[in-house]
């Protein structure tokens, strides 16, 4: 035991001196709660959230009846502090905490999934924060070891940053809990500590000593975290379980918290107070017991979400490692799943996923057939480090600069989340979202896309009235960061936004420029995006992906004195890409000094029929310049046959053949 405050000491310690150890009711274990107490709670959703401690904290503060623990009180004019967010959207989760008088503050890194504490933040009658994610799990770690705060750059240029607000949600909350701080020539925001009081935690299986394993958990998320600040603070750590085993009976490397640190052992109820997510009783895939067979499930309907969601796709890299936000980024995981790439790909989720595949809605931040789950300070101690390659985010609101809002609308609060550790700090940041919102009808026919009905919100305004992405500071550090749309692709630059790329129906006066508060840079011309998103059919984006370098392509055999060109399952989409094979040849070609004989390799190779001339064109260059003569060879009869009349147009001798056995040596 190890609390500062005398009368919940001497009640721990009537609690505790039965033969039960240190598994009390619950209604015992919350009373312990003080007045003016700050609690800090673990969950993700509705993963790892000790519900059970929730409801018996709310029927401890909405009791009328005082008798039963005289001298102790109702707990009430709470501090609350939380990471992620701990919520169903309705009444489960922290929502138990939405009553006017239970808590005072709330320091939280995400609101959408706690209206009742929403209305209370909102309204003035409370004071309130939003901190980043993954800042808040940090800073658990930092009050455990004692420090004064916790240093950062996560945050700069965002609403958090005392410049911009310092994370203050309302009128009410005037506390500078955020500071600027340079040090280095560089600025830092620093965050201060202060001590936990109450950690209400969730396990497993826990023995009467409090140690506690989380077999059965889909995350283990900042549990060891809490408890270790609370308990290094003088508080109080309660766990919500499901079983008790026999002391001494645990594996000691299953043990998450040791029972040096708990002072509460507290056995769910009922089952619906320990489900393993909001969604989902209980998964065993969710655990990592089993794993799943890939099954391959109906593909999406070809809706804007599909088009967003395949044009994001497209900036994959084989061998990356890659965060999926909620809502529109979570179709990227459909279509790779569609197109067969998740094998080249590591999926991650902020609360600790590695790798496999993330579940949706109030399953969202577990994953099946996962690599590994780590904790999640331990996760955002990786994407602050840049260990993102690329993040898939939504996009609910720009402006000319490039700053994105996803956090709050009027008296709409979402909260940042993880969004800004990861937005800040992937290497590449895509953010996907329709162009505009709220009645938006599309028509998608024959690889081309056309506006029935336009939304009645505008995404792309002046200014963003909350900034929870910063455009300066991400060109500032040279960040590429991508804007999709249904029907268009905006890049950052240092000027603000470039239109690079435009769907094909699309009018860019009418459909876009018109559609926005702001004019855009416009890129001299906008490309066309692939007419293969705007398609029923698959894209190849395996092949895409695996898809051997432009520059590995070419090759002299100087033995030989043959230059060979290998086009084998390549595919050409856009006029950039013949311009692109043009220079890399000719500069190639051009250091060999003198014209060469060439063999070119054709197989399974995909031109689109609209860039037949063009590619004939650049052939007929090449072979002009630096081709004493050329020999093709394609299996594909469609391919040869296509070849031959584009080259013989062009003046170009085809000789093009069934295989290599075809082509005499030189």
């Amino acid at each position: 035991m190890n609390t500062t405050n005398p009368r919940a000491h001497d009640r721990l310690r009537e609690l505790s001196s039965t033969d039960r150890g240190k598994v009390v009711a619950a209604r015992d274990a919350v009373r312990l709660v003080r007045d003016g107490d700050t609690v800090a709670t673990g969950g993700f959703v509705g993963i790892g959230f000790a519900e059970n401690l929730a409801v018996a904290l709310e029927e401890a503060f909405l009791a009328t009846d005082d008798t039963d623990y005289p001298g102790i009180g109702r707990p009430q004019n709470l501090t609350l502090v939380y990471a992620a967010g701990q919520g169903d959207g309705k009444e489960r989760g922290l929502n138990h905490f939405g009553h006017s008088g239970l808590v005072k503050r709330v320091i939280g890194g995400h609101w959408g999934l706690v209206p009742r504490l929403q209305e209370l933040a909102v309204s003035n009658a409370i004071e309130a924060y939003n901190l980043p994610q993954g800042v808040i799990s940090h800073l658990f770690r930092d009050i455990a070891a004692g420090k004064p705060g916790h240093l950062s750059r996560v945050g700069l240029g965002t609403f958090v940053d005392p410049r911009h607000g310092g994370g203050k949600i309302n009128e009410r909350t005037t506390e500078d809990i955020v500071e600027l701080m340079p040090y280095g020539g560089q600025d830092y925001l620093f965050y201060k500590a202060f001590p936990i009081d109450v950690a209400l935690i969730r396990g497993t299986t826990a023995d009467p000593d409090g140690n506690v394993t989380m077999e059965r958990e889909a995350l283990t998320l900042e549990a060891l975290a809490i408890a270790m600040a609370a308990h290094n603070s003088g508080g109080i750590v309660i766990v919500q379980v499901e079983r008790i085993a026999e002391r001494g009976s645990l594996n000691p490397r299953q043990v998450k918290i040791p029972g040096i640190l708990v002072d509460c052992v507290v056995v769910a109820e009922k089952p619906e107070y320990h489900p393993q997510t909001f969604a989902t009783p209980y998964s065993a895939a969710f655990a990592g017991e089993v794993r799943v067979p890939a099954t391959s499930h109906a593909p999406m309907a070809l809706t804007e979400r599909k088009i967003i969601a395949r044009r994001a796709a497209l900036e994959l890299v084989a061998g990356g490692v890659v965060n999926l936000g909620i809502g529109m980024p979570e179709g990227v995981s459909d279509v790779a799943s569609e197109e067969r790439v998740l094998d080249l790909i590591t999926l991650t989720a902020e609360p600790g996923v590695i790798g496999g595949m993330p579940a949706s809605g109030l399953d969202f931040g577990a994953a099946v057939n996962t690599a590994a789950v780590i904790d999640q300070p331990y996760q955002f101690d990786f994407y602050d480090g840049g260990g993102l390659d690329l993040a898939f985010l939504g996009l609910a609101q720009a402006d000319r600069e490039g700053n994105l809002n996803v956090s709050r609308f009027g008296p709409k609060l979402a909260g940042a989340g993880g969004f800004i550790n990861i937005s800040q700090n992937a290497k590449k940041v895509v953010f996907v979202g329709t162009f505009t919102a709220g009645g938006l009808q599309l028509q998608i026919a024959d690889g081309r896309l056309t506006i029935l009905r336009e939304g009645t919100m505008r995404k792309f305004v002046q200014a963003v009235e909350h900034r929870t992405f910063s455009g300066a500071m991400a060109t500032s550090r040279g960040q590429p960061v991508l804007y999709i749309t249904e029907r268009c692709v905006f890049e950052l630059s240092d000027a603000g936004l470039v239109l690079t790329e435009v769907a094909p129906g699309i009018d860019i006066e009418r459909d876009i420029l018109a559609q926005m508060d702001f004019a855009p840079i416009v890129a001299e011309p906008p490309k066309l995006m692939d007419m293969h998103i705007f398609r029923d059919d698959t894209m190849g984006l395996r092949a895409i992906l695996t898809a051997v370098p432009l520059a590995a392509r070419f090759h002299f055999q100087q033995e030989q004195g043959v230059f060979y060109v290998d086009f084998s399952r390549f595919t050409v989409k856009h006029a950039e890409d013949i311009e692109a094979i043009y220079n890399e040849a000719a500069r190639q070609l051009e250091a060999i000094g003198h014209k060469v004989p060439a063999i070119v390799n054709y197989d399974e190779f995909q031109l689109d029929g609209d860039l037949l001339d063009e590619w004939a064109d650049m052939v007929a260059r090449l072979c002009e310049r630096y081709y004493t003569q050329v020999t093709r060879y394609a299996s594909n009869a469609f391919v040869r046959a296509s070849l031959s009349q584009s080259l013989s147009a062009h003046g170009v001798k085809p000789n093009v053949y069934r295989d290599a056995g075809g082509i005499a040596a030189f």
